[in-house]
């Protein structure tokens, strides 16, 4: 079938569900790019993205695909008719945006430090000292990283002095410790810490949020994160923790070295691509193998889901827009796989959203400033 036929079947709904997958996968790769028409070397860059971003299609399920697997001789197909897709699809993208005329920017690099009684709003502090206690300067390195540089030894009888970084709805943020380990911290995360190891272990807390940790590995002194009852035991490790209030489970993934975890009175050693999920309510733990990419895609600028329902997707999009989620009438029972960048803006990803026949719609306060929130409608 001409390329131009199937975007006019699509228009008019007369798709079948494979055709479809060809014209919203196309759509969704493009518009995330550029409005403009692409040329010939860009459009062979778009087709062999979208082939090795694609997902396979579960035929007979009910789930939505953001990103169906289809032929690389379809998508070519499609990409012959670029301009008269334009030229058809104008006036539907039109009307979206003319029904979402208030949209909302993605987050960015925002965080709180709490330290020796201050309140330090990271995002506004210049490059350089932002404080020190003598022992250790506390350097704002770049936008989004602060790195505690130890100018002096250990001193084992030394106290333990903490340090609480707040990552806010629609923030993220990096942080060096001084011990020289690595976290990378996800939006609404609140994460206390001494300014400089003493003693015979490093006691970090995550008390609540996501963090992504790369520890420097030290058999002397080892290191340890408290998370909501539960200890985990670093042995040389990449390992992230999705502990947020709002989740059922908390998850601990693996990427490399090994962990401990220890909760509900048993210690699970973890190997590399394997996840411990601790059930908030009952705390009984589980054990299962994962794809570490997709657990630590929000680090990489990224929003990934594999059959996620509509209130885990929104759930992640309210963190990183700072939006307020609310329900009208049932909600939908759709699940969906896919992926979005975290640099679109809410409308953006909505739009994506709205493929699968899921209403929403943005609303601010009032006033203009207070909470906005997006409604889903049937």
């Amino acid at each position: 079938m001409p390329a131009k036929d199937l975007l006019k079947k699509y228009l008019e709904d007369n798709c079948t569900e494979e055709e479809k997958a060809i014209v919203e996968t196309w759509y969704v790769q493009h518009r995330l790019k550029t409005p403009k028409a692409l040329t010939d070397a860009e459009q062979t860059t778009d087709i062999h993205q979208i082939i090795h971003y694609l997902d396979t299609r579960v035929p007979g399920s009910s789930m939505v695909q953001l990103w169906p697997r289809i032929a690389a001789a379809a998508i070519i197909l499609l990409f012959l008719s670029i301009s008269g897709y334009f030229l058809l699809h104008k006036q539907a993208g039109q009307q979206f945006v003319l029904n979402h005329p208030y949209d909302i920017a993605p987050g960015g690099n925002k965080a709180i430090l709490a330290s020796h009684g201050q309140k330090i709003i990271l995002n506004n502090a210049k490059n350089g000292l932002i404080t020190t206690n003598g022992s250790v300067a506390v350097n704002k390195k770049a936008d989004g990283l602060i790195s505690y540089d130890d100018a002096q030894a250990s001193n084992a009888n030394a106290a333990v002095v903490y340090d609480t970084i707040t990552i806010p709805k629609g923030g993220q943020y990096q942080l060096k410790m001084s011990d020289g380990s690595k976290v990378w911290l996800n939006a609404a995360t609140i994460l206390r810490y001494p300014e400089k190891f003493a003693g015979k272990e490093r006691k970090i807390e995550l008390i609540s949020g996501e963090a992504y940790m790369e520890v420097v590995h030290n058999e002397a002194m080892p290191f340890k994160v408290l998370v909501k009852g539960q200890v985990i035991e670093d042995i040389g490790t990449h390992f992230n923790i999705n502990a947020y209030d709002d989740e059922e489970l908390m998850k601990t993934t693996l990427l490399e070295g090994s962990v401990k975890v220890n909760a509900g009175g048993q210690a699970f050693l973890l190997k590399p691509g394997q996840q411990a999920q601790v059930n908030a309510t009952t705390h009984r733990v589980n054990v299962h193998n994962v794809d570490t990419e997709d657990e630590i895609a929000w680090k990489n600028g990224l929003f990934t889901f594999h059959n996620a329902s509509i209130q885990t997707v929104l759930r992640q999009l309210a963190r990183w827009y700072d939006v307020k989620i609310e329900y009208e009438g049932q909600i939908p029972d759709r699940m969906f796989s896919g992926d979005i960048y975290r640099n679109t803006t809410a409308l953006q990803a909505l739009e994506l959203l709205s493929f699968t026949k899921v209403h929403f719609r943005i609303e601010k306060g009032a006033d203009g400033h207070s909470e906005k929130k997006i409604v889903v409608t049937p």
